[in-house]
């Protein structure tokens, strides 16, 4: 099963505020943490507006990263977040494991 997800419109806003040609991987990384850090404020005050919020943060973040991906590891091979979710679903759908303490734990480990 793949996973089709529509991003053009955040890859977009991206491109014409510039985080493209003046963002790197490290500082849209650190950028994440900071949503986070946001998301987790969130959980812990028990605020749903800001926890759904957070998340979109992250996201938006997260596709940025992917896009920057390129200029970082210059190959071929074009990163999407598109292509990043299907990696990962392609490995977890496959996954065993068992919930413990509230958290999926995979067999092996």
């Amino acid at each position: 099963m793949e996973l089709k997800n529509e991003f053009e419109a955040i890859r977009d806003w991206a491109e014409t505020k510039g985080i493209y040609s003046s963002g790197d991987v490290k500082t849209q990384t650190l950028k994440l943490y900071e949503e986070a850090g946001e998301l987790s404020k969130a959980i812990l005050k028990k605020d749903k507006e800001e926890f759904i919020d957070a998340i979109g943060d992250c996201m938006v973040v997260l596709v940025s990263i992917a896009e920057l991906g390129n200029q970082f590891f210059e190959d071929e091979d074009r990163i999407t977040i598109e292509g990043c979710i299907n990696s990962a679903y392609s490995v977890i759908s496959k996954r065993n494991g068992k919930m413990s303490n509230g958290t999926f734990v995979k067999d092996g480990i």
